[in-house]
């Protein structure tokens, strides 16, 4: 069993910045690590991720502004989130995606709230 464990997160205003980081238990290294996050009544939505090997995705909303970054060693992954906006506002989930053991497993951290105020 993986369990996802974040750190971050809180309140900033428009422009600020602020860093998410996420620590995967167990010996095996993710496939894919990312951020995911759901703002009150909406769908929860990809912000970023990276593959093991160094291949990122990011929403469009995002790019530009934030930054993900991997350590496979230690199977974490951050996000640096720059030049906030209010719209940003949502719980931020990290998920760790996982091949090894047949069909894909995903693994979600506890959610950490980013407000933005404008």
């Amino acid at each position: 069993q993986v369990q996802l464990v974040q750190s971050g997160g809180g309140l900033v205003q428009a422009g600020g910045s602020l860093r998410l980081s996420c620590a995967a238990s167990g010996s095996f290294r993710a496939d894919v690590m990312g951020w995911y996050r759901q703002a009150p009544g909406k769908q929860r939505e990809l912000v970023a991720s990276q593959t093991n090997d160094g291949i990122t995705n990011y929403a469009d909303s995002v790019k530009g502004r934030f930054t993900i970054s991997r350590d496979n060693a230690k199977n974490t992954v951050s996000l640096q989130m720059n030049s906030l906006k209010p719209e940003d506002t949502a719980v931020y989930y990290c998920n760790a995606v996982y091949w090894i053991w047949g069909p894909r497993r995903d693994y979600w951290g506890q959610g950490t709230q980013v407000t933005v105020s404008s």
